[in-house]
């Protein structure tokens, strides 16, 4: 049976240049507080392992994500002269994934289709 979920979580993993650990911290904390606003945000947060990060986030649906990619798009510019995005996955039912295929092409992602689960 199919999942009915729509829910979208982007999931990407940065290396962040030797010694710019301190500012890419701050620039996390302005992602945070651009974020906890957002209506469609499920969750968001930053993990790391020393110079690896890791941003978990998730989404009602495409619609929300692209709305959030649009909200930190300045942030994330700022995030990319300091660190590499080394992998950029993008999780969700493939009736969403549809929409976010084109406006994501750049950044060369890969795509996971979920296909068996429920959510409560």
């Amino acid at each position: 049976m199919a999942t009915q979920d729509t829910c979208c979580s982007i999931a990407p993993y940065f290396e962040v240049h030797e010694g710019r650990l301190p500012d890419f911290h701050r620039l996390c904390e302005r992602f945070v507080e651009l974020t906890r606003n957002e209506p469609g945000c499920l969750y968001y947060g930053f993990c790391f392992d020393g110079n690896a990060a890791h941003c978990r986030e998730g989404y009602r649906d495409a619609a929300a994500a692209l709305a959030h990619l649009e909200n930190v798009g300045a942030t994330l510019g700022e995030a990319l002269k300091i660190a590499k995005l080394v992998r950029l996955e993008i999780h969700g039912p493939e009736s969403e994934l549809a929409t976010l295929r084109g406006p994501l092409a750049s950044l060369s992602p890969a795509f996971f289709a979920l296909e068996h689960g429920f959510r409560r």
